[in-house]
């Protein structure tokens, strides 16, 4: 749990960090951004099963 506040706070201060500087947000539009980490998870999680269910 302390890693996700950590990254929330994270996140937030670069944010308001790159709109003080006038520059565009470091992130892709939301919905694009989330489904893109999303599927970067799940095929991470896939890998790995996919890795231990095949090892032999």
């Amino acid at each position: 749990m302390r890693e996700i506040i950590l990254s929330l706070i994270a996140g937030v201060l670069v944010g308001i960090l790159f709109k003080f500087l006038k520059l565009p947000l470091p992130a892709p539009p939301v919905l694009a951004g989330v489904l893109g980490i999303v599927g970067v998870y799940l095929g991470g999680v896939a890998g790995e099963w996919i890795l231990n269910t095949f090892k032999g």
